[in-house]
């Protein structure tokens, strides 16, 4: 790969993706009448993802040790007016890296996948669905103007509405779907307004144009109100992000969506999709840094977040679940790095979760396999000695969440907690306070996963359930497989699990000093220092790694985390009893939670109810009473007594016509005769 990347190269990356998915879904499925077979089907697939995965990485080395660079038009679809409607790359770190991160996570997940869906009825269906979804958010990530960003943004989502509802003769999974793809429609109304405020104002939908004329953008006043134009966009933008990043209050469809398999909780969940909020943000750094309204705004919603989403992992009982909770609090994390300025901390912090939470999400699907399809934690124990493979890999999966120092996560959380300590914006001590104080519950509560599934005694013979395999089949060996025992999975899916252990543990410590005080993103992310010195102050106290890492164990993130584990151990190892004791004495706080914050009850009983009542108020009064009963039926018949009258006077009879033209003659004379004198 040479300093200037090639064009048909880049265009490779989401095209391979894009063949295997075509291929697969057309000549693999019933729809294209089940020419190829399963093994063929996965090849190619994987073969697809795996060459874009290559050259990602090539381009990936080339642009940190060449410096190379990429930003061209490759088709120019239309132009209405001035503005260039087109489909382009722009390749500098920010996307580089993004290329790889979501190549590798999904090269994992279509390997994992062979051994998790053999038994599926959809195999090929779902290889083809996941190859799609690569293949989107490439789009997404490469592209260089924000119409080709909407369509990748748009056809994530689209995949990820199929993926969820794979299973689509299970009630839950098509209630999820549902839910997902409306609550992320509330998200892209504010996102395709900011996109249609930056159009009508600076005239482009390119990034480079549109960021050139930032300056101007940010001295106009929106039109009827005192808000600042650039503070409109801004947010408007941000409340995309909160759909598809699943902030708060836009939340609540991510914890549904694990109706659908384990693989693609892996891939959209956790690495790829509900990270495309934070890499949008931070690509738009040169807008959203000159609005403080704006970032204030998401550094509040980020906190809240990452706060009241890590207690609802307290509670959680399926596997996950819990690790479907810990991701809306890592996004909450990331969400409050942004809001701080500290952008490239939030890509960089996005970078490492997407390892190790690709890990314990593919780990919680391998502890499924094991355990026969059961995904209650209650109902597990002393899996460790069964499965040491998924156990030691889930191991370091939880030490890089809760920030262990030397881990992936601690350099990522970390930092993120720095910058915000440094931040001087409006609800920065707010969400420090929050930032720490997730700190702890983050560890309690993946160490309360950790332990209940991988210590402690075998509790497989006491679920009072019989078990729902993640297929939504009910077990066919009836309650609690009392004769089988756990297993550790088969390589192809363990394989994975180690894959990604790897940079769980070591990608934080190569990494962060080019990516945080190094020119990894120049030219990518743009920080105002003068105004958010918070990526300053933390390179000032940065040392190297290692000092860091030092440093991290006598700080106090580090303490909260050993008391989140010391205490989940005692709870949940040492004194089980405790928890059902404080569950009985704090039982108004505990149905809030288990009734998740009632945001559920909320949105069904006030806001769907609500719209439900608009609706049929605008269809009986609007429609049916005014529009068809007032206009339409009003009008004809109107028009049809007039025409019976007119029809009345139309007998037939010349005489009758005579006789109506002579009285016609002697009232003009009349009028003439007396009113004209």
């Amino acid at each position: 790969m040479s300093a200037t990347l090639s064009a048909s190269t880049l265009l490779a990356v989401p095209l391979a993706p894009l063949v295997g998915a075509a291929v697969a879904g057309l000549f693999g499925t019933k729809f294209g009448g089940n020419h190829i077979g399963r093994k063929v089907t996965h090849s190619l697939t994987i073969l697809g993802v795996l060459v874009a995965f290559i050259i990602s990485a090539m381009t990936l080395k080339s642009v940190v040790v060449d410096g190379a660079r990429f930003n061209a038009t490759l088709y120019e679809w239309m132009v209405v007016g001035g503005l260039k409607m087109e489909v382009g790359f722009m390749v500098d770190g920010l996307t580089a890296m993004m290329m790889c991160v979501v190549t590798f996570v999904s090269l994992m997940v279509h390997i994992y996948t062979i051994g998790y869906m053999e038994e599926d009825d959809g195999y090929n269906r779902f290889f083809a669905y996941i190859s799609l979804f690569t293949f989107s958010m490439l789009m997404l990530v490469m592209s260089n103007n924000m119409l080709q960003l909407f369509f990748g943004w748009e056809a994530v989502g689209l995949v990820s509405y199929l993926l969820i509802g794979f299973w689509f003769n299970k009630p839950t999974a098509i209630f999820a779907n549902m839910k997902a793809f409306l609550v992320n429609r509330v998200g892209d109304f504010g996102f395709i307004l900011g996109i249609g405020l930056i159009a009508a104002y600076a005239g482009t939908l390119n990034y480079t144009e549109a960021f050139a004329k930032a300056g101007t953008l940010a001295g106009i006043t929106f039109p009827g109100t005192e808000w600042m134009l650039i503070t409109v966009i801004c947010i408007c933008l941000f409340i995309g992000a909160m759909g598809k990043s699943a902030q708060f209050p836009l939340h609540v469809w991510l914890p549904d969506s694990m109706e659908g398999p384990t693989p693609i909780s892996a891939l959209i969940h956790a690495a790829t999709m509900v990270t495309a909020g934070i890499f949008m943000v931070a690509r738009m750094s040169p807008l959203f840094e000159l609005s403080d309204t704006a970032l204030s705004f998401i550094l509040v919603i980020g906190a809240i977040t990452a706060l009241f989403m890590g207690f609802l992992g307290i509670i959680q009982n399926d596997i996950k679940r819990v690790v479907a909770y810990s991701t809306l609090s890592q996004l909450g994390y990331m969400t409050v790095a942004l809001g701080a300025s500290a952008y490239s901390v939030a890509v960089f912090h996005l970078m490492t979760h997407a390892f190790f939470k690709a890990l314990l999400f593919l780990g919680a699907g391998s502890v499924i396999i094991g355990m026969h399809h059961n995904q209650d934690i209650r109902w597990m124990g002393g899996v460790r000695k069964y499965m040491p493979i998924t156990w030691i890999t889930s191991l370091l999966g939880s030490l890089a969440l809760i920030g262990t120092p030397f881990f992936a996560g601690f350099y990522s959380k970390d930092s993120i907690i720095e910058a915000v300590h440094e931040s001087h914006l409006w609800g920065a001590n707010f969400a420090y306070y929050a930032v720490l104080a997730g700190v702890f519950i983050t560890a309690f509560y993946s160490f309360r996963m950790y332990f209940l599934v991988f210590h402690g005694k075998e509790r497989y013979d006491q679920n009072p359930d019989a078990h729902h395999d993640d297929h939504g089949h009910a077990d066919d060996h009836g309650h609690g497989h009392h004769d089988h025992k756990p297993h550790e999975s088969p390589m192809v899916v363990w394989l994975p699990l180690v894959l990604l252990a790897i940079p769980s543990v070591v990608i934080g410590f190569m990494t962060i000093e080019p990516m945080l005080f190094g020119e990894f993103f120049k030219n990518a992310i743009f920080v105002d220092g003068a105004k958010h010195h918070a990526m300053k102050e933390l390179e000032e106290a940065f040392h190297g790694p290692v000092a860091m890492a030092i440093h991290g164990l006598q700080a106090a993130p580090f303490w909260l985390a050993l008391a989140g584990v010391v205490l989940s151990w005692y709870m949940y190892m040492i004194n089980p009893a405790l928890p059902a004791a404080i569950k009985r004495a704090c039982g108004p706080i505990y149905r809030l939670l288990e009734n998740k914050y009632y945001m559920d009850w909320f949105n069904e009983n006030v806001i769907a109810r609500g719209t439900r009542a608009l609706g049929t108020g605008l269809w009986k009064g609007g429609d049916q009473a005014l529009i068809d009963g007032a206009v339409v039926n009003g009008s004809w018949k109107v028009i049809g007594r007039i025409a019976g009258v007119v029809r009345w006077m139309q007998s037939g009879y010349i005489y009758h016509y005579a006789f109506a033209m002579l009285l016609g003659i002697f009232i003009l004379m009349t009028y003439f005769v007396w009113f004209k004198r």
